[in-house]
């Protein structure tokens, strides 16, 4: 049965000779390198060439960096000229040094005053996020927003190649306006994590279904996806996000100290400790 995400190419040995790439070098699907540095990285097309299948199963943030820095990945047939810097810049997965980022006018959860505001780039088909959210966030949650300790910001940077996301972002913003932006945040990963792993598909359809079971006014609410309200509300977030630096999601910003990826809780509970010391 073909599996409901994105198919990772079966890496194969590159022939050096006949197209001038690197000798002892494996092919591999970005979507391959994407699922061993838990970020989803922009430009969806082309390949990386020298990465040891071997080294794949260590921490993939270290790894992709050190393959960088040591010059022994070569991107090629990019859909994005500028994608080999993006992937450095998601490489590191606690990435030096602090960003300016705003809040602006987005969904808020937690403490308005509290010492610590970590902002979210986020992407609603992106697998990565999603398990941020099943994993890490609920731990954060618990123990620093629910207790004021931490103020939460969402804030979009759908991929496009994503087709849903889009959708979705601009759904959590009707959402919000009828005061359940949490609540449809919550229900589209839910609902995605009881279809497995990998990107799911899923249609404007369902996002309308699963408003109605979450008990939006429906009608006002199709109205204001149908419309597209808050297109230019996301659009803003993307353009902002890429003024930061976010080249993949999820792409968090602890007081302004950036974080990519699905990281363990443990590496957010570092910083967000220092930060409230």
């Amino acid at each position: 049965m073909e599996e409901n995400f994105d198919p990772v190419i079966q890496p194969r040995q590159a022939s050096s000779q006949a197209e001038g790439k690197p000798s002892n070098t494996t092919l591999i699907s970005l979507r391959e390198a994407e699922r061993h540095i838990n970020v989803d990285i922009l430009g969806k097309s082309g390949m990386i060439y020298g990465v040891d299948k071997t080294k794949l199963i260590l921490p993939g943030a270290i790894l992709i960096a050190a393959l960088l820095i040591s010059g022994s990945v070569v991107f090629y047939s990019l859909s994005t000229d500028n994608l080999g810097a993006n992937i450095k810049q998601a490489g590191n997965p606690v990435a030096g040094e602090k960003v300016d980022v705003s809040a602006d006018d987005d969904a808020v959860m937690g403490n308005e005053k509290a010492k610590v505001t970590v902002i979210e780039f986020s992407d609603f088909q992106c697998p990565f996020c999603r398990s941020f959210w099943s994993g890490a966030f609920q731990q954060i949650k618990k123990e620093y927003i629910d207790t004021g300790k931490v103020k939460f910001v969402y804030r979009d940077f759908p991929l496009s190649f994503h087709p849903a996301a889009i959708s979705a972002a601009q759904a959590t913003e009707c959402a919000k306006d009828q005061g359940k932006f949490w609540e449809m945040h919550d229900k589209i990963f839910s609902e995605q994590e009881k279809q497995g792993q990998g990107t799911i598909q899923f249609s404007v359809s369902d996002i309308k279904n699963w408003a109605s079971q979450i008990g939006l006014d429906t009608k006002t609410f199709n109205q204001c996806l149908d419309s597209g309200k808050y297109k230019s509300e996301v659009e803003k977030d993307i353009a902002d996000g890429s003024a930061y630096g976010v080249s993949g999601t999820p792409t968090l910003y602890i007081n302004d100290n950036p974080i990519v990826g699905a990281q363990p809780f443990s590496v957010f509970k570092a910083i967000i400790d220092g930060e409230l010391k």
